[in-house]
């Protein structure tokens, strides 16, 4: 017989992530003391065993919840006790096949298939000219801002992020116009996402965003052992850029506007 518990001990919550960490290489991530605080964290127990964490995080406008799993049975079980719990709006963020926990009472608007990439190699890394990347701080906040309205309009920028120094891009006569940074990271956990890598349209396909992920890759690796993204399913040229520097594609999830109906 199972049971629904919250969990507020990191090292507990870590041992069962570790167990598949580039499928919950966010959800590490956020153990970190950047994140920890924003966030709650939810199990399924059986026998003494926690079979399925989900996470909700609170760190945002939009609260995002995280439910990845490679067993759907206990998941199910965590999501149907937990419910009742949940904010009035998140966004979410679910294993292939947990959909119908939300079909009574709640809305579901699709943000699209997605597939979970991890860098399975280093090899193609170290082959990459990168010498036109540069670092960027916090001093490259307003710049950074402006570089994501003409290029990434909606994109969720963290600005306190630049403070881990794991932020990089590529200028053309002095104007940033590719760039690539994290969504999550952690050293202490050894693990990072990769998040925000964007290319000004006038300057797509010159190889900007290769040279910025490649950089930021090389210096995630001296802290990290775990580096993954995720990208919609539709986006062939990113994936294939990807895969061009090593990563490979690890898992699939669908992203969801949730949305409880009154």
């Amino acid at each position: 017989m199972g049971e629904f518990i919250c969990i507020h001990d990191k090292e507990i919550i870590e041992q069962t992530l570790r167990g598949n960490p580039a499928l919950h290489v966010y959800s590490l991530g956020d153990l970190d003391d950047f994140f920890w605080p924003k966030t709650q964290w939810y199990g399924w127990r059986e026998d003494g065993v926690i079979q399925a964490i989900a996470l909700l995080y609170l760190g945002q406008d939009l609260p995002a919840f995280l439910a990845f799993t490679e067993s759907l049975e206990p998941m199910t079980a965590l999501l149907e006790h937990l419910r009742t719990r949940l904010p009035y709006r998140f966004y979410c963020h679910l294993t292939l096949g947990l959909e119908p926990v939300f079909d009574n009472d709640w809305q579901l608007k699709p943000g699209g298939l997605h597939r979970k990439m991890r860098l399975a190699s280093r090899d193609l890394l170290d082959i990459q000219d990168c010498n036109a990347a540069e670092a960027l701080l916090p001093k490259h906040e307003a710049e950074i801002l402006s570089f994501f309205e003409e290029s990434y309009p909606g994109n969720w920028f963290d600005p306190r992020m630049l403070e881990t120094g794991q932020y990089f891009g590529v200028r053309d006569k002095g104007k940033l116009v590719s760039l690539a940074g994290i969504h999550v990271y952690s050293p202490v956990s050894k693990v990072a996402a990769l998040g925000n890598i964007a290319t000004h349209p006038d300057y797509r396909r010159r190889g900007y965003g290769r040279q910025c992920t490649a950089r930021l890759c090389q210096s995630l690796l001296e802290t990290v052992d775990v580096i993954g993204l995720n990208v919609k399913a539709d986006n062939a040229g990113a994936i294939h850029c990807y895969e061009s520097l090593g990563f490979e594609i690890h898992a699939s999830y669908n992203e969801f506007f949730v949305e409880h109906q009154s």
